[in-house]
């Protein structure tokens, strides 16, 4: 029987990792890794392979793993430790209503304090994806565009929440986005919710944000019905 090849084999250390930047360093390329597919659903996280790879002791591994964890990228599993999340969950349907009530308060909280240069950077962001043809890119963009316009709300914990939520999105879109066809629907959406914010139209801003979550979550329940995946088989 042949054997799988080791997903973490994909992932390549040049020089060595400066201990004051391990965590740091260890995080970043981990998930870069999830979200470009390199390390697929179920794969599993094991410290001291990691520790092995990066040349570093477990500590940086760990912390880095904690980070990927509260990110949503990773999951811990009985018996087998941290593993990488699916791209997304069964539940997305639930998934997506949290994220309509989390974004439009963060929204409302955020858009009396945007400023002409939060604007014009939400705008900027909305031209790259219009001209933007690779789907991973694409995906990073969105979720930035968003940020940007959830950026000066107040409340971090809200926004941590907020952005956990679009990263488990990201991940999503670059692998699927194509498919779905959600492109030109995206962007009209993006350019109305933007002129509505950059006139203060807080109410207005927020009706059109939750409608436009909530196409979002159609198009992906239709889509994830249609498919016929088990990502379980990723973990075998």
């Amino acid at each position: 029987m042949t054997q799988k090849p080791n997903p973490l084999s994909s992932i390549e250390i040049r020089e060595p990792i400066p201990a004051h930047l391990a965590r740091a360093v260890i995080e970043e390329t981990l998930r870069n890794a999830i979200l470009d597919g390199r390390l697929p659903c179920g794969t599993a996280m094991r410290q001291q392979e990691l520790a092995s790879l990066f040349g570093v002791s477990r500590m940086p591994v760990r912390e880095a793993l904690r980070q990927l964890e509260a990110q949503s990228l990773l999951h811990v599993v009985t018996h087998k430790g941290a593993v990488v999340a699916p791209l997304i969950e069964d539940n997305s349907g639930e998934t997506y209503a949290l994220r309509i009530l989390l974004e439009s308060e963060a929204l409302r909280l955020s858009i009396p304090r945007l400023n002409e240069e939060d604007i014009a950077q939400a705008a900027a962001i909305i031209d790259a994806l219009e001209r933007e043809t690779d789907y991973t890119e694409i995906g990073r963009l969105n979720r930035l565009f968003h940020m940007a316009l959830y950026g000066q709300a107040p409340n971090q914990r809200l926004l941590k929440l907020v952005e956990h939520g679009l990263n488990e999105e990201e991940r999503f879109l670059r692998f699927n986005l194509e498919a779905m066809g959600l492109g030109e629907t995206s962007q009209a959406d993006h350019r109305e919710l933007l002129n509505l914010v950059a006139q203060k139209k807080v109410d207005e801003s927020v009706l059109t944000l939750h409608n436009h979550l909530m196409r979002g979550m159609e198009v992906i329940t239709l889509y994830l019905n249609s498919l016929k995946q088990d990502c379980d088989k990723d973990a075998v």
